[in-house]
């Protein structure tokens, strides 16, 4: 049995934004999940509608199934006792998410106080342990938040996910804005947490390099649905899906001239989540879409070993969407002026969208580029 189990989630905000649409996942102890995508795809939210977090008036469907217990149907009382010791989340943003007036060392106590019925002697001791396991001095329980640097930070979120010795973790853009030094020496540190504890975790980012470093599997998010999933090497070098495709050609590779002087983007955005285009959601973006594409919604295939993408043509004969043919088609379409795909994800549908970047253009592409 897996230690996570999700089945046909779907969260739906407010006024009919449907944040997330069906979405499968399983992941089990020891293993590493990624959740990759552009701003307002749900990322976000399916990471809060796994413990309940999600503000009061989101309806939530489906089974979140954590070794077999199914935690949109608990009661309120299980839930509290489920959180931090049987799954911690590390959130977005770590000078945000820590309380600016307290002590960073009894903000890491305070969940083992609650959970563990410890001493308040212990509780500290046990919070000192904490930070000198994910490389801080003992001594730093005494800070408060704004007097550590923002790698400091993140590594006491990370303390206070192991707090309670959860078996699961969900890290919601643990490495954002972090220098890629302080980056690196965060996802070593994530790695080896998990390696030693034998948990599971979920990372999500926009980051595809990232995740395909870090994890073992990728699934890919696209308007509140998953349009890919395999192996994470494997989904990252030669994605099946031509949004998986796009998100990888955007970030250029080291060593790659073509990489270099002709950069690929993705022109447009993610649709808004309370009007969905008809058929599949990314027809309207896709470079190799098809009429069929814009009436006729597709769901995952299998499109290799361990692997499922939801296009048209996976499984077609003779396009079966390669890195490369895919590679060239999303140049052909978007050129070198298309904006870069990836931003940090937003916790609602009424997230900012992605930061756009590119190479230089003339005012004419740029008024094409804006158009599309």
């Amino acid at each position: 049995m897996s230690l996570l189990d999700v089945r046909d989630l779907r969260v739906t905000y407010p006024g009919g934004a449907a944040a997330v649409r069906g979405v499968d996942l399983s992941l089990d102890a020891g293993e590493k999940l990624g959740i990759a995508g552009e701003s307002g795809c749900g990322k976000s939210t399916l990471a809060l509608a796994l413990l309940r977090l999600l503000p009061a008036g989101a309806r939530v469907d489906g089974q979140v199934l954590l070794d077999g217990e199914d935690v949109l149907a608990m009661k309120w009382g299980r839930v509290r006792a489920v959180r931090w010791a049987g799954a911690s989340i590390v959130f977005q943003g770590a000078m945000h998410s820590l309380n600016a007036v307290h002590r960073v060392g009894d903000q890491i106590a305070e969940p083992i106080l609650l959970h563990r019925k410890a001493t308040p002697a212990g509780a500290k001791r046990k919070a000192g342990e904490l930070l000198e396991q994910v490389g801080l001095p003992a001594a730093r329980a005494s800070a408060y938040p704004h007097e550590l640097s923002g790698g400091q930070r993140q590594r006491v979120m990370i303390a206070m996910a192991l707090a309670c010795d959860p078996r699961l973790i969900v890290a919601d853009e643990p490495t954002t804005a972090l220098d890629v030094m302080i980056q690196a020496q965060i996802l070593r540190l994530i790695e080896e947490l998990v390696s030693e504890q034998d948990v599971g975790l979920m990372m999500i980012s926009h980051d595809l390099a990232v995740l395909a470093d870090t994890c073992d599997r990728l699934a890919v998010m696209y308007a509140g649905r998953v349009v890919e999933q395999g192996p994470a090497r494997q989904v990252y070098e030669d994605a099946r899906h031509p949004y998986g495709r796009a998100l990888s050609g955007a970030f250029p590779r080291i060593g790659d001239p073509a990489s270099r002087f002709a950069p690929r983007g993705l022109p447009g955005d993610p649709p808004d989540p309370a009007a969905v285009p008809s058929g599949c959601a990314f027809h309207p973006r896709c470079p190799v879409a098809l009429e069929v594409c814009g009436t006729e919604d597709q769901v995952l295939r299998e499109a290799g070993p361990g692997r499922r993408a939801a296009c048209v043509h996976v499984g077609a004969e003779g396009a079966t969407g390669t890195g490369t043919a895919g590679a060239n088609a999303s140049t052909t379409s978007a050129g070198a002026d298309g904006s870069a795909a990836g931003s940090d994800d937003a916790s609602s549908p009424t997230g900012a969208n992605d930061a756009s970047s590119g190479t230089a253009a003339s005012p004419d592409e740029e008024v094409r580029s804006s158009t599309t």
